[in-house]
């Protein structure tokens, strides 16, 4: 296993926003043209991994939004949608 699989970030312990700024600067990193190809593929597995971890967040988010609901007296509560208007999230 590489060593940026073994570091890559996990939801536990990175938030969306630390995890989009990381991943920015990676890609600023890698289009530089300064990196020797060994850390170019650490990097990209890096990269990869943190924008999975943001994709996964932002499903979260958007599933939580979805089920956001408003009841008549001003409160939000939560309803279960069926699982066929989830789409790939």
């Amino acid at each position: 296993m590489s060593k940026a699989a073994k570091a890559a970030p996990t939801a536990d312990n990175v938030s969306f926003e630390e995890a989009l700024k990381k991943l920015e600067s990676i890609v600023e990193a890698m289009e530089a043209d300064d990196l020797p190809l060994d850390q170019l593929i650490q990097r990209f597995e890096e990269g990869a991994s943190l924008a999975k971890l943001c994709q996964d967040r932002l499903s979260e988010a958007e599933v939580k939004v979805r089920t956001l609901e408003e009841s008549l007296d001003g409160v939000l509560t939560t309803r279960t949608l069926p699982e066929d208007s989830l789409g790939s999230a």
